[in-house]
């Protein structure tokens, strides 16, 4: 059975609006853990809402660039394509060129996932770096201080799409997972590893989630068609900071905080 979860979601006028509120989460959750536990834990996802979140934060006329403590962040992602980072279909090469080159985060402190080696040995190594950066022991699950998930227009998240077989793993921390539909493999984390999260929030925008967004969290449990679904963090809170036109078929939010609440069960 699935687990209860609280979906708090914040709705936006603008694609922009909601980059904006994305960066100022960032830091104040970056800010909060590095002061409780003297690090950082972030993984985070590509897309264009984290690019536009990522070009915020490194931005010098807004505050987040001198208000994010790098030197006290560690980040990492949460899946990958199977391309050299240098490929304009990688995650790294987006995150580097829209904020890595223009921030003061040291190289020690990023964990990218290597795209470029064999599916199996690029999993096989980025579950070691997490073990060794968390320093797990045996079956121990690392947990992000704060896990930035997209969703696409098919319900898949991180690179669990549907019907594929990753959906199924709960023993792996990362897997190489083929996604026969666009025949190509994908480096992901799995689901535990995802619900393990302090804070885990979905960015969503856009008219082609409109539909997808109303199935994954009002329609019926279906995880293999709508890998979304699997996200029930263990904490039992989940954020969504959306758009108008992708939140069109949630219960209204509020007006005066745009802000509104589903409880799954």
């Amino acid at each position: 059975m699935p687990r209860a979860v609280t979906v708090t979601y914040h709705v936006s006028t603008t694609a922009g609006a909601v980059a904006l509120q994305a960066a100022e989460l960032f830091t104040r959750s970056v800010q909060a853990a590095a002061q409780a536990r003297g690090l950082a834990r972030v993984a985070i996802s590509g897309g264009s809402t984290p690019r536009a979140m990522f070009q915020l934060l490194a931005d010098p006329a807004q505050p987040f660039a001198t208000s994010v403590p790098w030197d006290r962040l560690q980040l990492f992602w949460v899946d990958e394509r199977c391309v050299p980072p240098t490929h304009p279909d990688s995650n790294y090469r987006m995150t580097r060129e829209t904020l890595l080159a223009r921030v003061p985060l040291p190289e020690s402190q990023i964990f990218r996932m290597e795209g470029e080696l064999e599916p199996d040995v690029a999993a096989a190594r980025y579950e070691s770096s997490l073990r060794n950066a968390f320093r797990l022991e045996g079956a121990e699950t690392p947990t992000f201080d704060l896990i930035f998930l997209g969703m696409g227009d098919d319900g898949h998240t991180a690179s669990l799409f549907p019907h594929t077989e990753g959906l199924e793993n709960i023993t792996d921390l990362v897997i190489a997972n083929h996604v026969p539909q666009k025949d190509t493999w994908r480096i992901t984390l799995t689901a535990p590893v995802l619900n393990q999260g302090r804070e885990v929030v979905f960015l969503i925008e856009g008219a082609a989630k409109t539909e997808v967004v109303a199935q994954v969290f009002q329609g019926p449990w279906n995880p293999e068609t709508l890998p979304s679904q699997l996200i029930r963090p263990s904490s039992g809170r989940l954020t969504l900071l959306l758009d108008a036109v992708a939140a069109d078929k949630l219960p209204e939010p509020d007006k005066t905080t745009a802000t509104g609440q589903l409880e799954l069960r």
